[in-house]
């Protein structure tokens, strides 16, 4: 249920460069604390041209920032685009896309059982948006967390959802697309809260707030929040698809062996530290141009993510989040597996490091 990087300088910055061409898994060196911006969760940016935008929870509907980096968005100025005139409920996670010269904002809306996603769009960033429209997604089932892509020319949404009508666990689920607003064909679970480290904190276990990318070799990622969104143990970890795979087979996607960015070490994968100046990162947004994982970056530089998490020494409530700019990078030669499937293959490619 879903309510509601440290930077690395001089010597450290040529070991870690080198330790990636390389594909060597490092522990991290860097010392510096994350930038807190926005008092707010769930952050979605995308840089059009030189003017980065973000989608937020708003007054009770949907808002849009526009600013000239990452961090200044904290002191832009919101518009607020849709609200709720209809009544539908709770707004959550706005999710911002730029496909057809038309912008795209995704959100769930509803109360309990009802939540929904629903879509709007325009030519502009922050004004001329159309009436809500509530996506028709396969099997009409809870759903939260909606996001899009293109991979092999096809567009795909992937959300998170329940498989019935009862709240026991929140699984990935995907489905293709015909258009920017509409899905085709069933969905596909493609991930659910199984193993051990995202199974620390649940009723109900969770696996929500998907992200794609696309890493140098080609592969396509999905980076996503494992755990109660109510506790510290809030992290991100990762899908890979393998090489060749289809996106909506699930033997086709292979799980990190735990958190990639999170504030308990007992959960982290190995090679992977935690946190030091947050607790209960997650629900990520990688800054990509135009939000196109054809424009992912390549191997060897940082590029900007924004998360929401709590600040050390204070309480952990969802009043408490805030949004936090920081970097992440593509790690080599990094192997996933299934710990709760005995005899699973694995898998070795591209995993990603994220700093506060």
């Amino acid at each position: 249920m879903k309510l509601s990087p440290r930077r690395v300088t001089g010597a450290a910055a040529l070991l870690l460069a080198a330790a990636v061409a390389a594909g060597v898994s490092l522990v991290r060196a860097d010392v510096a604390s994350a930038a807190q911006t926005i008092r707010a969760a769930d952050p979605s940016v995308i840089r059009v041209g030189t003017t980065y935008v973000s989608a937020q929870s708003w007054n009770g509907g949907v808002g849009v920032r526009q600013a000239a980096s990452p961090a200044a968005l904290a002191n832009a100025p919101v518009s607020q685009v849709w609200s709720d005139t209809g009544r539908l409920g709770e707004v959550w996670a706005p999710e911002i896309h730029y496909d057809g010269g038309r912008y795209w904002i995704y959100f769930a809306a509803g109360a309990g059982a009802a939540h929904r996603m629903y879509v709007i769009s325009s030519a502009a960033a922050a004004s001329g948006y159309t009436a809500a429209q509530r996506m028709a997604l396969p099997d009409d089932r809870w759903a939260i967390d909606g996001t899009m892509f293109t991979f092999g020319g096809q567009r795909y949404f992937v959300w998170s959802g329940w498989a019935g009508t009862t709240n026991v666990e929140q699984n990935l689920y995907i489905a293709r697309m015909s258009s920017p607003s509409a899905t085709t064909g069933p969905r596909y679970a493609i991930s659910q809260p199984r193993e051990p480290w995202e199974r620390v904190v649940g009723n109900p276990f969770i696996n929500e707030a998907p992200e794609a990318i696309r890493d140098p070799g080609g592969q396509l990622h999905l980076v996503y929040s494992a755990n109660g969104s109510w506790s510290e143990q809030y992290c991100l970890a990762d899908l890979r698809l393998r090489a060749g795979g289809d996106p909506t087979y699930v033997w086709d996607w292979y799980k990190s062996n735990g958190c990639h960015l999170g504030s308990d070490r007992a959960t982290m994968m190995s090679g992977w530290d935690p946190t030091l100046t947050v607790n209960g990162p997650g629900h990520h947004s990688f800054v990509l141009l135009n939000g196109d994982i054809g424009t992912s970056p390549p191997a060897g530089q940082r590029f900007p993510l924004m998360f929401h998490a709590v600040p050390k020494g204070t309480p952990y409530a969802w009043a408490n989040r805030y949004w936090y700019t920081g970097t992440f990078q593509w790690w080599g030669n990094v192997t996933y597996g299934r710990a709760n499937v005995p005899g699973a293959a694995t898998n070795t490619g591209w995993s990603l490091k994220f700093f506060e």
